[in-house]
C-alpha cells in the first residue's frame, strides 16, 4: 500500500491574516472556497512540497496556534533562513541540539549554529505563524536510505 501524507490542519484564528503571512513566504494558493454558512477553507503548498496546509473558518477545533513541531526539510539552513527572514518571517538563529539527536520542545538544550560537520538531520531553525503555530526547519543534505 502506497501512503502519503497530503495535508496538515492548521488552526488559525484570522483566515486572511494567515493567508497573507504564508503567500508571503513564497508558498502557493491552491485554493480558497467559501460555502454556505461561513465555512471557509485555503490550501496553500510550499515550495518543492509535496504536502499542503489547510486552514480556514469551522476547519478545525482546535486551538488557534496549538500545532507546533511542523517540519520543513532544506538542503541548506542558512539560505532558508535568510530568504524567510528576507520574507518578513522573524526566523530563530541556526541551532543543533545539545543532545545530537533531534531537538528537543521549545528551545530547550539548543546551541548555537549548524551540526558539527554539517551532519544532515542535525541543523535547525524555527518561526511561528501569526497565531503561535509553529515551524522548524530542518537541513538535510542527505537523505537516509529509502527516503
Amino acid at each position: 500500500m502506497d501512503v502519503k501524507l497530503e495535508v496538515v490542519v492548521v488552526p488559525v484564528s484570522d483566515v486572511d491574516r494567515a493567508k497573507r503571512f504564508y503567500k508571503a513566504l513564497g508558498w502557493r494558493e491552491d485554493a480558497d472556497v467559501i460555502a454556505d454558512g461561513g465555512f471557509r477553507v485555503v490550501q496553500l503548498t510550499p515550495p518543492g512540497s509535496q504536502c499542503s496546509i489547510i486552514f480556514g473558518s469551522g476547519v478545525s477545533s482546535a486551538a488557534p496556534g496549538s500545532v507546533q513541531g511542523l517540519h520543513l526539510t532544506v538542503p541548506d539552513i542558512e539560505a532558508a533562513r535568510a530568504e524567510l527572514v528576507w520574507r518578513g518571517a522573524d526566523v530563530s538563529e541556526v541551532f543543533h541540539d545539545a543532545g545530537g539527536v533531534f531537538h528537543h520542545a521549545g528551545t530547550e538544550a539548543r546551541v548555537s549554529g549548524r551540526a558539527a560537520g554539517r551532519r544532515s538531520y542535525g541543523s535547525f531553525a524555527s518561526f511561528s505563524d501569526p497565531d503561535g503555530n509553529g515551524w522548524v526547519l530542518q537541513e538535510v543534505t542527505t537523505r537516509l536510505p529509502g527516503r
